[in-house]
């Protein structure tokens, strides 16, 4: 691959709007409390009768952390009472239990991915006996066919625990960094070494993980990109399958814990840009693909293959390689999807474990899609994940004319096509290697959302 990405500093900054992610359509901003548990039980009893059923995902929430990181925007509890923890893993047993009776027997679990928070906060013993009962109340896809991966913070894990993961099962590991200067990691609260986390990577490698992922975050407090550079020379010497540079997302009016971060603290606008642009021409000419998004992979990573051959997937955990799995959100706050329905669990472990107890689904919000929102999900899908769309294909599946019914949304897109960023023509629209940053700007026009006003504030900015 090219060792140079074409980013220009003018157009990153002339797209810099806000946006969502797309990492579901319609996005969370649309669920509604009117999608309740009798809802979802149907969802999940028309999928059941599918007559190829889906294969089943899981995601599990595990909510805490000993200690607070200042960006952090997750949904989180901050104890070092483990005893809190205790009583959570006994409800996500319960929860467990609801789930389970629900899905018919011929619908193998492929996925599992523990989330949170710090999903090693919980003890080796306790992740055994969530993976046990788990196995015991869903069956399990081959070993060989299973992707399960777990959330770590380098902090709470040592060889002997990456063992213990790969004892349970886990062949998949993301590790947060965001970076590794000391300055830096004194303002944003989270002090982690370099060979800590190095040695975490080693010993996954050699309990034979598929792939290992670090996270990064440009735009942090105190970040300068000679501070950036130093981490970068780590990272690089680590080497992982997978990197994600994510945008620190500065919204202390929404997270108040991000008020610690002092708002002179951070970067310039211009900076910031610099921070991103000399980030990812030294990811891409360390021979990573830009996958998309915040997104690199090597090219012998499962994700770099996806986006080769088109099976790339967009989901609530980001990029993924299987798309057609239905996804089961277990724990406070997680998100769901079943067949043509997304859902989220009440939002705190209290709430949660008060539904749970009573022997009811902890479900809180969700929707159920239009058969206008299928088409753009389709639509939008295909620009996050293929940075193409193929108009005859996608009126075949949903039965329109594409110029016709998308008129305003192409006619929307004439700035990105005189800025270079897409190509349209009579039968396809196409993101130039230009284009492929503002994946985001590209998907805009197709969401019917985004008009309402209330919508604007609810999601970060692009760049």
């Amino acid at each position: 691959m090219a060792d140079r990405l074409p980013l220009e500093r003018d157009l990153l900054r002339r797209y810099d709007v806000t946006g969502p992610r797309y990492t579901s359509y319609p996005t969370a901003a649309q669920f509604t409390e009117a999608f309740d548990a009798e809802r979802y039980r149907q969802q999940v009893a028309w999928s059941n009768e599918d007559p190829m059923p889906r294969p089943l995902s899981l995601y599990v929430h595990v909510p805490f952390c000993r200690t607070v990181c200042f960006y952090c925007a997750c949904n989180k509890v901050i104890t070092a009472n483990y005893r809190r923890a205790e009583q959570y893993l006994e409800r996500l047993i319960d929860e467990l239990d609801l789930q389970a009776a629900l899905f018919d027997d011929d619908r193998p679990v492929e996925q599992l991915h523990l989330g949170g928070g710090t999903p090693t906060y919980f003890t080796d013993d306790d992740l055994a006996r969530l993976i046990t009962a788990i196995n015991d109340r869903f069956p399990l896809a081959a070993p060989a066919d299973r992707e399960f991966s777990i959330e770590v913070d380098p902090r709470t894990v040592d060889r002997a625990r990456i063992a213990q993961l790969a004892e349970l099962g886990f062949n998949r590991l993301s590790l947060g960094v965001q970076d590794f200067d000391a300055d830096v990691q004194k303002a944003i609260n989270r002090i982690q070494g370099v060979q800590d986390t190095a040695d975490v990577v080693a010993e996954a490698r050699a309990q034979g993980f598929h792939s290992v992922n670090l996270d990064l975050m440009y735009g942090l407090p105190l970040q300068t990109p000679e501070r950036l550079s130093r981490t970068l020379d780590a990272v690089l010497d680590i080497r992982p399958d997978r990197i994600a540079l994510y945008n620190y997302a500065h919204m202390p009016e929404m997270f108040r814990i991000q008020r610690q971060i002092r708002d002179g603290s951070l970067p310039a606008a211009e900076e910031k840009l610099t921070l991103l642009i000399e980030a990812m021409q030294r990811l891409a000419g360390a021979g990573y693909r830009y996958i998309g998004m915040d997104h690199f992979a090597l090219p012998g990573d499962e994700l770099a293959q996806a986006a080769e051959d088109g099976t790339l997937h967009r989901n609530f955990q980001g990029y993924a390689t299987r798309p057609d799995l239905d996804l089961i959100g277990l724990g406070a706050s997680s998100i769901g999807q079943i067949g043509d329905a997304y859902s989220q669990n009440r939002r705190d472990p209290e709430s949660h474990a008060t539904a749970v107890s009573a022997g009811e689904l902890p479900v809180w919000r969700g929707v159920e899609l239009t058969a206008d929102d299928r088409l753009r999900r389709d639509v939008i899908q295909s620009v996050m994940c293929q940075g193409t769309i193929d108009f005859e294909a996608v009126g075949e599946r949903h039965g329109i004319v594409f110029n016709q019914y998308f008129g305003d949304a192409l006619e929307a897109l004439t700035p990105l096509v005189d800025d270079g960023l897409v190509t349209i023509g009579e039968r396809s629209l196409q993101v130039t290697d230009r284009g492929q940053f503002f994946l985001r700007n590209v998907a805009m026009p197709f969401d019917a959302y985004l008009a309402e006003a209330s919508n604007a504030r609810r999601f970060s900015r692009v760049i």
